[in-house]
């Protein structure tokens, strides 16, 4: 069974479809195509298993299918790899209303995303995810971005595709640590906004941890419903569209700090939300009973309870980077009690420091 949501964006509005066995339906991907050809960015691990696939849905509706494969991993999301996208959409004279499909996790739908940004000013741009991660986070809401080397995620652009595809067959050949840093993103919705659901994960942690299809099914639409809801209020994060990046602060300065790739974004999410769970403890914000509510749903997904101990300096350091710092300040996303998050500035840094402390040693 198919279940479709839909991102409203007035004239850029997009549906998500979501279900099995949906990268065998060319009528899905057909109407979204303005000429006869595309070009698919995956990656070297999810080619062999997805890529001829793909192809022959695309052969049905009549579609041309010009392949680019990517090397797989988070260092590779960089101005160098980009290229390679360009050299191809330009050596296979590709016209400004060809459509690149991304086709893979997050990594691949970040930089495709881009590339379709870029070419030519613009050309049409479909998301195909195929992690856990990125069918409830990453390929809904429009941004795109490559990596520096002193920060996540710091060249982008906001960039809405014209559908999104999310198979949920395409998790069954994915790696454990995969589906747990995915499962990351999906605690995070039950956290900032959605106290039923965070209920419904503890309760049903283990059928997603086996796999069971229709609680995945469930736990992927209901999370791509939160972040719909969320993008049509706030597109560009001028507001509430920040509170989706609770842990994500914390988290992408240990992804910095390490080494893109050492450790999952997942998993750096979890780690940050820990701290950040920590940190709204020690302002009195969120009760203890809270916090160890959600540091046993983490440890129950095999995600880490503590974070990297690079040093609270550090932290703060590579945090400085983080987009929602505001003239100087560093403005962080908190938790007033399970379900509601806010955006806090102007805090403390050595109670910050402390709360990093306490969660990295």
């Amino acid at each position: 069974m198919i279940q479709t949501l839909k991102v409203e964006l007035a004239e850029r509005s997009y549906p998500i479809h979501i279900g099995s066995g949906l990268l065998s339906r060319p009528e899905l991907l057909t109407p979204h195509l303005t000429q006869k050809k595309a070009v698919v960015v995956t990656n070297t691990t999810v080619a062999p298993l997805y890529l001829e696939l793909l192809r022959s849905t695309l052969k049905k509706g009549g579609i041309s299918a010009l392949p680019v494969i990517l090397p797989d991993g988070e260092k590779y999301k960089t101005w160098e790899t980009l290229n390679l996208i360009f050299d191809a959409l330009i050596g296979g004279h590709c016209e400004r209303n060809a459509t690149l499909i991304a086709l893979g996790g997050g990594v691949i739908g970040d930089m495709g995303g881009f590339a379709a940004a870029c070419y030519q000013r613009g050309m049409p741009f479909i998301q195909i995810p195929t992690t856990l991660l990125s069918q409830v986070d990453s390929s809904v809401g429009g941004k795109t971005a490559i990596n520096h080397p002193r920060g996540k995620n710091m060249i982008g652009a906001f960039y809405q595709p014209k559908v999104v595809l999310a198979d949920i067959s395409t998790l069954e050949t994915l790696p454990d640590r995969e589906l747990k840093a995915g499962l990351a993103e999906v605690i995070k919705y039950g956290l900032i906004r959605d106290p039923d659901f965070f209920v419904w994960l503890e309760a049903n942690l283990d059928k997603l941890l086996a796999r069971d299809q229709e609680a995945l099914a469930f736990a992927v639409r209901r999370s791509c419903f939160n972040k719909a809801e969320v993008v049509a209020a706030d597109e560009r994060e001028a507001g509430e569209r920040a509170l989706l990046n609770l842990g994500h602060t914390f988290g992408h300065a240990i992804e910095t700090g390490l080494g893109y790739g050492k450790w999952l974004h997942g998993e750096a999410v979890a780690s940050g939300t820990l701290i950040a769970s920590e940190l709204s403890r020690r302002l009195g914000w969120l009760a203890a009973q809270s916090v160890q509510r959600i540091e046993s749903l983490y440890q129950r997904a095999g995600l880490p309870s503590h974070g990297a101990p690079l040093g609270a300096a550090r932290y703060i350091e590579l945090m400085r980077h983080d987009k929602k710092v505001r003239d100087g300040s560093l403005r962080l996303v908190l938790l007033k009690e399970i379900g509601m998050a806010v955006l806090a500035e102007g805090l403390d840094e050595a109670t910050i420091g402390a709360a990093i402390e306490a969660r990295c040693t």
